[in-house]
Parts: C-alpha cells; structure tokens; sequence
C-alpha cells in the first residue's frame, strides 16, 4: 500500500488542504495517510484495494474521522504524536 503514496499524493495534498481551510491547521499529508491506513487495516481492505478505490476513500475520509483517530492515537501515545514533542 505504501508504494501508491507517491501516486496518491495530489488527492492527499487536496485533502490536506480542504482540512486546512476548514481550520484545521494541524493537517499534514502523513496523518491522513495514517488514518487511512488504519481504516483500511481496521476493514481488512488493504489487499483488495484498487488504485481507483484508494482515491476514492482519500476523497471521502471527514474531518470528524480524521480527528477521531487523531483523539483516540493522542490517548494511546503512538509516535504520531510522540515525535512532535
């Protein structure tokens, strides 16, 4: 799945950037492929996803999923957040 990253890149870099002017100034590109990986794992979707499909959940991730799994990583201490400090 990592290899589609650099692919992906322009729906993760509009997706950043509809966060950003929402107000979440927080959003990087990193995180929202996180979250959508820990969805797709979460789903059992990470062999059987087309690149097609993988856009397509890009496009659709919402800002309240986004900041649930930002929440739920925050209280769990993962590295996500362990590196900004």
């Amino acid at each position: 799945m990592n290899e589609w990253k650099k692919e992906v890149s322009p729906a993760l870099e509009s997706k950043r950037d509809e966060f950003l002017l929402l107000g979440y100034s927080g959003a990087t590109m990193d995180e929202i492929w996180e979250c959508l990986l820990a969805r797709f794992e979460r789903n059992n979707e990470l062999e059987e996803m087309k690149l097609h499909q993988l856009v397509n959940e890009i496009m659709r991730l919402s800002v309240n999923e986004y900041m649930n799994w930002l929440t739920i990583h925050a209280y769990k201490g993962t590295k996500t957040f362990e590196s900004k400090d």
